[in-house]
């Protein structure tokens, strides 16, 4: 029996609509004092771009890595980005420059981890990586807070997915 092309086509389209949904974690984001950071930004309009960017890309990590019954709740206690801020001599805006001394990003957060509607694990951490310019030239480098990004995938990962105890 032969099945022309649409018929196919139907097929196709009727065997994917079939298949289960594929379910995924969650990261529920809050930021505490968010005023009283040590660095999120130059301005609060640029912190809240900043949160709201680190926000995103924490659930993003979540929808990638955590089970379908995973909520991972996150505080966000401290935040001071990669760099620091310097007049420009063009007059215009302020720039980020990092050098790669004691100015490494750093996010400290208490999480708990809870799996179906019980906590299986909890902490509180200070992330940082001090050697945030020495990683090899990344595709995404000019994206923003691309260090931040990359300390927190390289962390999520450690905790959630590798299971490596803090420290």
């Amino acid at each position: 029996m032969r099945l022309n092309r649409s018929a196919l086509i139907s097929l196709c389209v009727l065997t994917v609509a079939a298949l289960p949904a594929h379910a995924t974690g969650s990261v529920e984001i809050a930021f505490i004092a968010p005023a009283s950071y040590t660095d999120a930004g130059k301005d609060p309009a640029d912190s809240k771009t900043n949160e709201d960017t680190l926000a995103r890309y924490l659930q993003s990590l979540g929808e990638r890595y955590l089970g379908a019954d995973q909520v991972l709740k996150i505080d966000v206690l401290d935040v001071d980005l990669a760099g620091s801020m310097r007049p420009s001599r063009r007059g215009l805006d302020d720039i980020r420059i990092a050098r790669g001394g004691a100015d490494w990003p750093r996010i400290t957060m208490r999480y708990s981890l809870v799996e179906g509607g019980k906590v299986v694990q909890n902490g509180e951490e200070s992330v940082a990586d001090m050697n945030y310019l020495r990683h090899g030239a990344d595709i995404r480098d000019n994206e923003p807070l691309h260090y931040e990004k990359r300390m927190l995938a390289d962390w999520f990962k450690a905790r959630f997915v590798d299971h490596k105890p803090a420290g």
